[in-house]
């Protein structure tokens, strides 16, 4: 296990005007336009999925392609943790349910990963069962129906205009075929456009409310969907604050929690959005 060090900084708007909060609007429970900034070290500029750790107040998170597990303390000066699990891959999302870690790869394959000691783990491996291009960037947990949810970011059985979230059963050791869908068309409606990239890059169940929160990098828009994937409201993100953002968690609190990759524009970062009570 290596250590690195990481730098907490708090994020404050300078000059902000009303005209930049109409262009970017918040919703009722989170002000999406200031958040606090913990920036990253070097070897996590390309941070991507995180999960929040709630016995520790810590966050666990993976990077897009070196195969580690990192441990972060966002409000101590301690250095970060690092496990490495496997070999070099396309790492997207991770969950965490009773103390077992779930990666996600971009081909749907989910990584298991089981710590006996600080030092020592078992590693498994599931692959994705259907054949075909599919590509995928999200995982999330549902605590009703004891599921990991899979995203499918473009998947070849979609038809137009849908979008297939699949699920894992973490007590079979199985993948189930899609069952539900997301209609990209409301979201098309939403922000205005036609046609519009609706490539989901990270979700998360809110604890408080059981919303579906959805990041989706390429177009720079948060979705809040019902738990059935119904889409409610989409909000459209101030680049300048989301210049890639790849990962989404809550604390039980209802805190709201998003990773940004480097994007080549300083150090990647964690931003933090406290819950309006």
């Amino acid at each position: 296990m290596r250590s690195l060090r990481i730098i907490i900084i708090s994020y404050m708007c300078i000059g902000c005007t009303t005209s930049i909060k109409e262009q970017y609007p918040v919703t009722p429970e989170y002000d999406l336009n200031h958040p606090v900034k913990i920036a990253m070290p070097a070897e996590l500029d390309e941070i991507s999925g995180i999960v929040y750790y709630p016995k520790d107040t810590s966050i666990f998170a993976e990077s897009d392609a070196n195969g580690s597990l990192y441990k972060i303390f966002p409000d101590r000066n301690t250095p970060v943790q690092k496990w490495k699990f496997g070999k070099n891959d396309d790492y997207e999302d991770i969950q965490l349910v009773d103390s077992v870690f779930y990666i996600l790869s971009s081909k749907g394959n989910i990584v298991r990963i089981k710590f006996f000691t600080a030092d020592s783990m078992d590693v498994k491996t599931f692959k994705f069962p259907e054949k075909g291009k599919n590509e995928f960037e999200s995982l999330y947990y549902d605590k009703v129906t004891g599921l990991l949810k899979i995203l499918c970011k473009d998947c070849e059985a979609d038809k137009k205009g849908l979008l297939s979230i699949w699920s894992f059963d973490p007590a079979t050791k199985t993948y189930n075929p899609a069952t539900l869908t997301m209609d990209v068309s409301s979201v098309e409606e939403r922000v205005g456009k036609k046609k519009i990239r609706f490539k989901p890059s990270a979700a998360a169940l809110n604890p408080l409310t059981n919303e579906l929160f959805i990041i989706c990098s390429i177009e720079k828009v948060l979705v809040v969907a019902d738990s059935n994937g119904v889409v409610k409201n989409i909000y459209p993100l101030d680049p300048g604050i989301y210049k890639q953002p790849e990962g989404i968690t809550f604390t039980p609190a209802g805190d709201l929690l998003i990773s940004n990759e480097s994007a080549q524009e300083g150090p990647a970062n964690i931003l933090i959005f406290k819950h309006k009570k």
